[in-house]
């Protein structure tokens, strides 16, 4: 409702500033034709104009206070809903009214003239068709109809009127009359619109007046004729009918000197107010918060459990370690796949865990060689929240690295491999991701999982982010050798990527057909992959395809 009261203050802004051009700097001027086009066209920029709008996106770093900012004012919101529900209710219905009795006035005057009209003898004379009736009303024309009645006037002035129906009928002033007869309908509560209207209907008269004069020669006998015509009260409103109030006006305007060509200035007023006016209201800006790295104040972490699974870990300790996670931690702990070898090592485990919408996954399958050792990670804050994730183990350095992902965030723990202890004194990096669900960061999303192949005595890993949204948008960086491949797929045909995704590396383009391979996985600081209308909003139709936004260590 807020958008819909937006729109008619705007639109019937627009239709005053209009009308108060032609009122103060047009009224007076001998530019008939011009004030009519101007006039229209108040009425196209006042019902479009406040529709466009420029987006204008600025990209501005997280607050971490606005979400509580956010739920402190939703209850006032609410509250207040009820009241505007009622006030909105009250003046649609009032709306609705006034609506219904101008629509009911129209098809009354269509069907006045349609009966008028019907079964009458037409007399066709080039593009015009005239209708002589009985009727004592004011002669008017519709399109190209032109009804009179004869018996009411002389040859002379029978020959004025025509001329005068026949500049109406000609230019379309019909269209003009039912264009300001719609907006009065529509904007039937703003007192302008009937201004407006009668300023739209006046001009056309004067139109009418300077045409028709210019063709006959006796400019004193027409403007008799235009005095006669006031004792016929009678007209249909949905008509250019010859008889307008304040003849006076129109007498007055007929026998002015023609207006100076050097006040077309007056026209031109108009630009610089419409271009105020977009710029003012009609660009609309959307503050976009920046993906961010937040180094996590180890004060704010209560505690760090690691669930390690070894090579040589039993069944009956993985299921201890299942148990433990869900009494202590409410974690679904599953496992599926387990082989072993000979010596009774582990060569093959799927683990997965789940913790309301986290989930985090470790695939480690391999012939006969014995699987990394990792672990299950649950980070528990002051506040009571946990995160949740699978920690690697890199035998090289004796130090691990686990992936804890909790809602739309994901936390990179670090931890001595030796450590068997739950201390919270760990070094964590939370990378928060606050876009939309069209945007997938790397490394940013709240389902997680790696996968290890061991077929030689070397293994390669894959680490697969997953973002569940409603398009089940899947990003994947597959490091393998040293190299880094991005790809993007859709569990819906409808929504999946085609094409080459824009490249975008320290904020420039790279060209068609860069290869990812050329920058080192060490040297990415971090990596965003955008889709959709956030690709299309940010950078146009070149990023119809996708965006990949790499920034590196530099």
């Amino acid at each position: 409702m807020e958008a819909l009261y937006i729109y008619i203050a705007k639109s019937c802004s627009l239709m005053l500033f209009f009308y108060c051009v032609y009122y103060f700097l047009l009224r007076k001027e001998t530019f008939f034709n011009s004030n009519r086009w101007f006039l229209l066209s108040g009425l196209i920029v006042a019902a479009f104009l406040p529709l466009l709008s420029y987006t204008k996106i600025i990209w501005i770093d997280a607050d971490p206070y606005v979400n509580t900012a956010i739920q402190s004012t939703f209850g006032e919101n609410s509250e207040k809903g009820s009241v505007d529900f009622s006030w909105s209710t009250i003046l649609l219905t009032i709306y609705g009214l006034g609506f219904l009795v101008f629509i009911l006035k129209l098809a009354i005057d269509f069907y006045s003239l349609n009966a008028i009209i019907k079964g009458k003898k037409i007399q066709q004379q080039a593009d015009f068709k005239f209708i002589d009736i009985n009727e004592n009303i004011a002669p008017f024309s519709y399109f190209e109809y032109i009804i009179y009645n004869s018996s009411l006037y002389t040859p002379s002035e029978l020959e004025n009127i025509l001329e005068h129906e026949k500049v109406h009928s000609d230019q379309n002033h019909t269209v003009d009359v039912l264009i300001s007869r719609i907006f009065c309908i529509l904007f039937w509560f703003n007192p302008i619109i009937w201004l407006y209207k009668k300023a739209i209907m006046q001009n056309l008269e004067f139109i009418a007046d300077s045409e028709a004069a210019k063709k006959i020669q006796d400019k004193k006998s027409y403007q008799y004729t235009l005095l006669k015509i006031t004792t016929h009260e009678n007209c249909v409103a949905i008509t250019n009918h010859f008889y307008q109030s304040l003849i006076k006006k129109r007498i007055v305007m007929l026998n002015k000197n023609q207006s100076k060509k050097k006040n077309s200035w007056k026209y031109y007023t108009v630009i610089p107010a419409l271009a105020a006016f977009v710029l003012l209201f009609q660009v609309e800006v959307i503050a976009k918060e920046k993906p961010q790295i937040i180094q996590e104040n180890e004060s704010n972490i209560k505690s760090v459990d690691v669930y390690k699974i070894r090579k040589n870990s039993t069944d009956a300790e993985l299921n201890e370690i299942k148990s433990n996670l869900l009494k202590d931690h409410n974690v679904k702990f599953e496992i599926s796949e387990i082989k072993r070898n000979d010596s009774n090592q582990l060569t093959s485990i799927v683990v997965d865990i789940k913790k309301g919408k986290q989930r985090a996954k470790s695939i480690q399958n391999s012939s006969n060689q014995a699987i990394n050792e990792f672990g299950v990670v649950i980070i528990t804050y002051n506040n009571g929240d946990k995160k949740i994730g699978i920690q690697t183990i890199n035998d090289s350095n004796k130090e691990s690295k686990a992936a804890v992902s909790k809602g739309g965030a994901t936390v990179n723990v670090n931890k001595d491999n030796d450590d068997n202890s739950t201390s919270p004194h760990s070094n964590i990096i939370i990378t928060q991701n606050q876009n939309s669900k069209n945007q997938t960061n790397v490394n940013v999303n709240s389902n997680t999982s790696t996968k290890t192949n061991s077929n030689t005595n070397s293994n390669s890993s894959t680490i697969v982010t997953t973002d569940n949204d409603d398009n089940n948008v899947v990003t994947k960086i597959t490091t393998s050798n040293g190299k880094t491949n991005v790809a993007v797929t859709s569990g819906s045909s409808k929504s999946k990527v085609q094409g080459v995704p824009l490249i975008i590396v320290d904020g420039t383009e790279m060209p068609h057909g860069f290869d990812l391979d050329e920058i080192k996985p060490e040297d990415i600081k971090s990596m965003s992959v955008f889709k959709g209308t956030n690709a299309l909003s940010k950078y146009g139709e070149k990023g119809s395809d996708g965006v990949i936004e790499i920034e590196t260590r530099k």
